[in-house]
C-alpha cells in the first residue's frame, strides 16, 4: 500500500527493565486470541505515557515477523512525528479524512522491518467528526487484510469524544495508567466510556513506576489490584514531564480472563 518510507530516529538510552516490560505486554497481548487485530492504546489525561507505550509495543510486534500498522489518531496533539524525528513533510490522518490526500499518499513504511505508520496529520479543528467520516472506518477495514496488528493511539479520554468514537472500530483496548497521578472514580470513567463503545477492555498499562521502590510489587503484582489507583494521589500530581527514566515499570496489561478490566 505504501510507497513512503521515514527513518525512526529517538535518541533514548537503551533501558533493560522497559524492553522487558514491553515484551510481556506483547506476550499478553498474543494471549488475547486471533480475533484481537484492531487495538487502542488510551489514557485519562495527556503525558501518562500512551503513545510510547503503544509505538514501542508495535515495534517489538514488528520484530517478530507481524505486519503491524501505528495509526496516530490523536489529531488535536499528536507527538509521534517530532518525537520520532520522520525528517521530513509528513502527510497524515486528517488530511485523509478531509478528503485532501489519498491513502496511499499517508501510509509510510519505516526502518523497522514489517512496521508502517499512519501519522496524525496537521491540527484539525474538528477531530471528532473527522474519525466518525465513513473514510476512517474504511481504511480501518481494509488494514484488517494488510496487517497482523493495527495498533491505535487515541486522545486521552478523561475530557474528550475522541477515543471513545475510535473504539467503535477497536477489538480491544489497553488503558495506560500513570502510577500515582490519576484518581480511581476518573479511571472507571474512562474504562466506562470504552465499554459504552461496545469495545472490551483487554487491561491495564501502569507506567512510570519506581521499580526501584521495595514496596512495588506487593502494591502492584496482581491483575486484581487494578482500580486502587484513588488512594495513590490527585490530579496536581499528574505530569512530571515526559521522561524515560520514569516509564520502565510493570506492565499488567491485556489479560485474556474478563475480570482483568473489573
Amino acid at each position: 500500500m505504501s510507497v513512503h518510507t521515514v527513518e525512526l530516529k529517538r535518541n533514548i538510552e537503551d533501558d533493560y527493565a522497559y524492553d522487558e516490560a514491553i515484551k510481556t505486554l506483547r506476550t499478553n497481548i498474543q494471549f488475547c486470541g486471533s480475533n484481537i487485530q484492531v487495538i487502542m492504546f488510551t489514557s485519562s489525561l495527556p503525558d501518562e505515557g500512551k503513545s510510547d507505550v503503544s509505538f514501542s509495543l508495535a515495534m517489538s510486534l514488528a520484530q517478530i515477523g507481524k505486519r503491524t500498522l501505528v495509526v496516530d489518531a490523536d489529531i488535536r496533539k499528536s507527538v509521534l512525528v517530532t518525537r520520532y524525528n520522520a525528517g521530513h513533510e509528513i502527510k497524515g490522518l486528517s488530511q485523509y479524512l478531509s478528503g485532501q490526500a489519498r491513502l496511499e499518499d499517508i501510509v509510510y513504511k519505516t526502518s523497522v522491518d514489517n512496521l508502517s505508520v499512519i501519522f496524525a496529520g496537521p491540527y484539525s479543528p474538528n477531530p471528532a467528526e473527522l474519525l466518525e467520516e465513513g473514510l476512517f472506518v474504511q481504511l480501518i477495514e481494509g488494514s484488517r487484510v494488510q496487517y497482523d496488528y493495527i495498533i491505535i493511539d487515541t486522545p486521552p479520554m478523561a475530557n474528550l469524544i475522541d477515543g471513545a468514537i475510535v473504539a467503535r472500530n477497536c477489538d480491544g483496548a489497553v488503558m495506560v495508567i500513570e502510577s500515582g497521578a490519576v484518581s480511581y472514580r476518573l479511571e472507571q470513567k474512562v474504562k466506562e466510556q470504552i465499554e459504552n463503545s461496545g469495545c472490551r477492555v483487554l487491561g491495564v498499562v501502569l507506567n512510570k513506576v519506581d521499580i526501584r521502590s521495595e514496596s512495588y510489587y506487593g502494591k502492584y503484582g496482581k491483575y486484581g489490584k487494578y482500580g486502587k489507583y484513588g488512594k495513590y494521589g490527585k490530579y496536581d500530581r499528574y505530569g512530571y514531564g515526559y521522561g524515560r527514566e520514569k516509564t520502565a515499570g510493570k506492565l499488567d496489561s491485556s489479560a485474556p480472563r474478563d475480570k482483568a478490566s473489573d
